[in-house]
């Protein structure tokens, strides 16, 4: 059973772009894209005023915990050409970000990797722009 996820119209907006972009530039992402077009297709979309607090949404920060290693990590989910994994900004196209895209605070994600299929609980939202009043 998936999980609700919410994405605001403004992410959906650019990342339908983003997705039309690199399907005509970068035909080797083209598995990540039907994954990403598929998470927008099954989201419920929600103004950027009105989408819940804890709500993973482009450009928010969170702390993740690796269920099977009990690792956590803390990533900032980002555009492609924003992503520094040095910074822990984590590209949407990136099989982990584009899991924990829509999902909120205590959820758990299940997602394939090319290694098997890793866990991750949603630990703490430690910022997400919307809440903070940025709404672009």
């Amino acid at each position: 059973m998936s999980r609700t996820i919410y994405i605001t119209h403004a992410d959906r907006e650019r990342l339908i772009k983003l997705i039309q972009k690199e399907q005509e530039f970068n035909p080797r992402n083209r598995q990540y894209l039907k994954q990403l077009k598929q998470e927008l297709e099954r989201a419920t979309i929600v103004d950027s005023s009105e989408v819940p607090r804890d709500i993973i949404t482009m450009n928010s920060k969170v702390r993740l915990r690796d269920l099977d290693t009990d690792d956590e990590m803390e990533y900032t989910l980002v555009y492609p050409e924003d992503a520094k994994l040095s910074e822990g900004k984590i590209s949407v196209l990136a099989p982990v970000g584009t899991a924990i895209l829509g999902y909120r605070e205590g959820d758990i994600v299940e997602w394939k990797i090319p290694d098997g299929v890793v866990r991750l609980k949603v630990e703490k939202l430690l910022y997400q722009p919307e809440a903070a009043g940025n709404y672009e």
